[in-house]
């Protein structure tokens, strides 16, 4: 937290007026302002090179760089970032921000499990310190890479203020391009490179609002200009009641519902699944059928064991109010989960919680002290307001203004956001069709399907990735980085 010093510094430069105001009262105030107004502005981005890390034996193979960037109205957001820079050529090769969803999920999830260089030694472990190992397949192959972890309280991210940790999609949205600007005056020498946001999950809200912000401000010669040429999303939330309603439709295509009870819902639910009148008994009577059916049932990859706090036979009521991301129950993962016979993946996620929470990590990572109480993976009790109910409007006003490039990508068995729902908002821009859908392969054999569409200048490609759940990159971390290689080379998937 801020210290009063601090406080009143930010403060004095809230804005010119108020600026002018504090220091122009004695002498002595003056020099505090202005020393103060030096000590923030130097402190408005502060960076570490980490060569080593706990866990990991010997110099790190790639470039790593932690730090902080303040933003908001009294840079009193302090947002913190890993930035791996690309392991094929730097200069060349382009710059991504990696948002990993949530909201409230760290960039260092997509570093160890997702898309980065680094994978924890899950097989190795043995309940002492975790360590780690390559990940042949890290994104960081073919791009530079910023992990961010934001909105604020994600992650090693906080506010000087309590104030400031009420967030929104907007101000979310608005911080984000904010630290964009920030990092890249801080590193010029990436302002050349093309830039891309990518992203998973909820970020599939976040991001278009902050590739239209990117635009706008671009138009308007915001410096830094950013050289941005697209997006990429993964498994990306569009519409939250649009996502969770085409659940029960993927549990049926996939043979978890049968002919019947599919067709009994759909009709007597008028194909609402989410907001049911209670009234509509037939309605009710067959969703709670379909929970039954699904309950117990892995949302984020459905060939995976399902593990929860909950008995086999218990009994629920209707479960569409279940969270749309995966549990995190970091109790039951802590309590010596390699003992269990049943393997979950969540047991992989406990080494995160292991390792960033060690005092000789945060310090090897230039974490402040003190600033973070506990790091979690996934914060889900963030003071945030959801105020975006759909992002469909700036992919449209994308479309139909810019000419970038879009990936979008979804594992095809995960029921969190199924293919069917972003498929059918894709479908419903009413793009040309330049590819209908076809096999993409890998090793000779399919990795997924795709198809390609445009609209003048704006070019957008769905994929789905074969096996793949809900963060695909964990699942088919090999698959996945041959299509990102491919897409940024302008090649077919």
């Amino acid at each position: 937290m801020a210290s009063p010093m601090q406080a009143f510094g930010r403060h004095c430069v809230k804005n010119f007026f108020q600026y002018y105001n504090c220091c122009s009262k004695t002498n002595s105030t003056i020099f505090s302002c202005l020393l103060l107004l030096l000590l923030l502005s130097a402190t408005a981005i502060s960076k570490s090179i980490i060569n080593t890390l706990p866990g990991y034996k010997g110099d790190l193979p790639f470039k790593l760089e932690t730090g902080y960037v303040s933003v908001g109205e009294l840079d009193d957001v302090q947002l913190f970032y890993y930035f791996i820079e690309s392991e094929g050529s730097p200069k060349e090769d382009p710059l991504m921000i990696w948002l990993t969803g949530g909201p409230g999920c760290s960039g260092f999830s997509g570093i160890a499990y997702e898309t980065g260089p680094l994978n924890f030694n899950t097989q190795d472990f043995n309940g002492n310190f975790p360590t780690f190992i390559l990940n042949p397949y890290s994104w960081t192959k073919a791009a530079s890479v910023i992990f961010l972890d934001a909105p604020v309280g994600t992650g090693f991210s906080y506010a000087d203020n309590t104030e400031s940790y009420a967030m929104d999609d907007e101000m979310s949205a608005a911080q984000i391009y904010e630290f964009l600007r920030k990092w890249l005056k801080d590193h010029p020498m990436f302002t050349s490179n093309d830039f891309y946001m990518t992203g998973e999950s909820y970020s599939g809200i976040t991001i278009p609002i902050i590739v239209q912000e990117i635009y706008k401000g671009n138009e308007v010669g915001k410096e830094p200009l950013i050289k941005l040429k697209g997006y990429v999303l993964a498994s990306p939330l569009t519409s939250e009641h649009d996502d969770k309603n085409s659940r029960v439709e993927y549990a049926h295509r996939l043979t978890l519902l049968s002919d019947g009870l599919y067709e009994s819902v759909k009709r007597n639910c008028n194909a609402e699944y989410v907001n049911v009148d209670p009234n509509n008994a037939d309605c009710v009577k067959d969703l709670q059928i379909v929970t039954e059916c699904l309950e117990k049932v892995n949302l984020p990859q459905i060939l995976e064991p399902e593990c929860s706090f909950t008995s086999p036979n218990s009994t629920t009521k209707i479960k569409w109010e279940r969270r749309l991301f995966e549990e995190d129950p970091t109790d039951f993962l802590l309590s010596s989960p390699q003992h269990s016979k049943l393997w979950c993946r969540n047991y992989n996620y406990a080494l995160s919680y292991m390792w960033a929470n060690d005092k000789s990590v945060q310090q090897a990572l230039g974490v402040r002290e003190g600033t973070v109480k506990e790091w979690l993976r996934c914060n889900k009790d963030l003071a945030y307001t959801k105020t975006v109910s759909s992002s469909l409007a700036y992919h449209q006003y994308l479309l139909y203004n810019t000419n970038y490039r879009a990936l979008i990508y979804s594992g095809d068995h995960d029921m969190n956001i199924p293919y069917l729902s972003t498929h059918a908002w894709i479908n419903s821009l009413n793009l040309s069709i330049s590819q209908d859908w076809k096999p993409w392969f890998v090793d000779a054999q399919v990795a997924g399907y795709s198809m390609k569409y445009y609209y003048h200048g704006y070019h957008l490609t769905y994929a789905t990735v074969k096996g793949g759940g809900h963060t695909a990159s964990e699942y088919k971390p090999k698959e996945c980085l041959a299509m990102l290689y491919r897409w940024l080379a302008y090649y077919p998937l």
